[in-house]
């Protein structure tokens, strides 16, 4: 694991470079080789761990949504929090519940049909920084590589963003992600709570809860575009 230009957008480069000096990034590449020269799979593809720092530089970030860890499924994780290949099917269930509160808002501007594919790199693409806590999983076991490093290096993506001198959006689903975003300085940014959409909590608060029309209402009031979530 090198910190190549070519891996995350060169806006980071600056913020996250030092990183791969220290001692817990030369054990977590450490760890990594080791699982490798075990046979383990490791997702996703190692082209794809910082897909999105790569997919969203920081100066065009608006929105983080913070997750945990990759999809363990063969094919499914890219790199982007929540968001599968194209081609998967069927879609994850909290993935599944994102989309039908998306559909259920009604503060936006519903398109006449749903969306079939859960591939988010549209939302990447607008400024959604779609950060997973733990950027790489062993096939099959899901959170087998938390505890390893990457968490330390996503709080500095996390304090990177939070340190900018413009608002932007933190959108935490879950305690795991609310846990790691108790840093984020609420008096400047939006920070928008709620329960994960998971099936086990998503009856507990995150149905109703109207993220996506909140983020383009405090957008539109920053004076910037609203996000297009229906891409």
């Amino acid at each position: 694991m090198t910190a190549k230009k070519a891996l995350f957008d060169e806006s980071w480069v600056e913020f996250l470079l030092p990183e791969f000096d220290k001692d817990y990034m030369k054990s977590l590449k450490a760890f990594l080789r080791e699982e490798k020269h075990k046979g383990k799979v490791i997702l996703p593809p190692s082209s794809l761990w910082f897909n999105a720092l790569n997919s969203t530089p920081l100066h065009n970030v608006r929105v983080v949504i913070l997750g945990q860890d990759p999809y363990p499924t063969p094919g499914h994780a890219h790199g982007l929090c929540f968001s599968v290949m194209p081609d998967v099917r069927p879609l994850p269930k909290s993935l599944i519940n994102i989309f039908r509160e998306l559909y259920d808002d009604p503060d936006l501007d519903q398109p006449g049909t749903e969306r079939v594919d859960g591939n988010l790199q549209g939302w990447a693409d607008q400024g959604v920084l779609l950060l997973n806590s733990v950027l790489t999983v062993e096939s099959g076991r899901a959170n087998a590589h938390q505890g390893k490093g990457w968490e330390i290096f996503t709080d500095k993506v996390i304090a990177t963003v939070n340190a900018l001198d413009r608002p932007v959006v933190f959108v935490l689903w879950g305690a795991y992600a609310q846990k790691k975003g108790a840093v984020i300085d609420a008096s400047h940014h939006l920070v928008i709570r709620s329960p994960h959409p998971s099936p086990l909590s998503a009856y507990r608060g995150f149905f109703g809860s109207r993220p996506f029309s909140k983020i383009n209402h405090f957008l539109k009031q920053q004076g910037g575009p609203e996000i297009d979530w229906f891409t």
